[in-house]
């Protein structure tokens, strides 16, 4: 037996190894009962929350529907609300928008046009599209990217709109970068936790950043696997 076969059968038998090993993980246990919804201080959670929001305030980039009853001329199916937080409406021009319900809209809307000479305005407001919220979610997932997600959206979402997480990952490390008054604040949770239900799993806020650590161990292993076709290390048919 040649020094290449020998080393060939050497290499399989220590990664055959090496993967029986690796393959002994899995998914944590849930905890059985109420799952975890209290911040950590210590790990930057302060400002993240399992509560979902009970109404909505309309945001920049939102795209909204404003019907006029029997005022085709004065309805818009689709408007987007502006970066300055401003719509653009026909009879009454620009006016604020973000921060408002719809239902505030409609009832601002529905003011504004009566002052401007329609008699008895009936409008009516909805949100075609969520546009505002958008995720960020990087390092070691399937497929990073940009992710609109709807409101009430939880951490564990943006892992799964990444396709979930790479074998290489490391889910004690996983950052969350959110814009505050302060400044951007970095949050630290870990992923296993939060299937199991040990620590919480907050609801996503637009703009968020997630960012998934990886294990080096792991890394490792991944890059040795790139590298064995230019050794040639499963080139066995030689073998004597």
């Amino acid at each position: 037996m040649s020094h290449n076969a020998r080393r060939a059968i050497g290499t399989s038998i220590w990664l055959a190894a090496a993967f029986s090993i690796a393959g002994c993980a899995s998914t944590p246990e849930p905890k059985i009962g109420r799952a975890a919804s209290q911040p950590v201080a210590e790990l930057g959670q302060a400002n993240f929350s399992v509560t979902r929001p009970t109404t909505y305030a309309l945001r920049p980039s939102d795209q909204i529907s404003v019907v006029v009853f029997r005022e085709p001329e004065l309805s818009l199916e689709e408007v987007r609300i502006g970066v300055e937080g401003n719509v653009s409406l026909p009879m009454i021009g620009s006016i604020p928008a973000a921060g408002m319900t719809a239902k505030q809209l409609e009832q601002d809307v529905t003011r504004r046009m009566a002052a401007a000479g329609l008699k008895n305005p009936i409008v009516s407001v909805n949100i075609a599209e969520y546009a505002s919220h958008l995720v960020t979610v990087e390092g070691a997932v399937d497929k990073p990217g940009v992710y609109a997600f709807q409101p009430g959206a939880r951490l564990s979402t943006a892992v799964a709109l990444a396709s979930g997480l790479k074998r290489t990952t490391k889910e004690s490390q996983m950052a969350v970068f959110r814009e505050t008054p302060e400044g951007i604040m970095i949050a630290k949770f870990d992923y296993a936790q939060i299937q199991q239900g040990t620590m919480l799993d907050p609801v996503l806020e637009p703009g968020d950043r997630v960012v998934m650590g990886t294990d080096g161990l792991s890394q490792f292993w991944e890059d040795l696997l790139k590298a064995l076709p230019a050794f040639g290390v499963f080139a066995v048919a030689g073998i004597q």
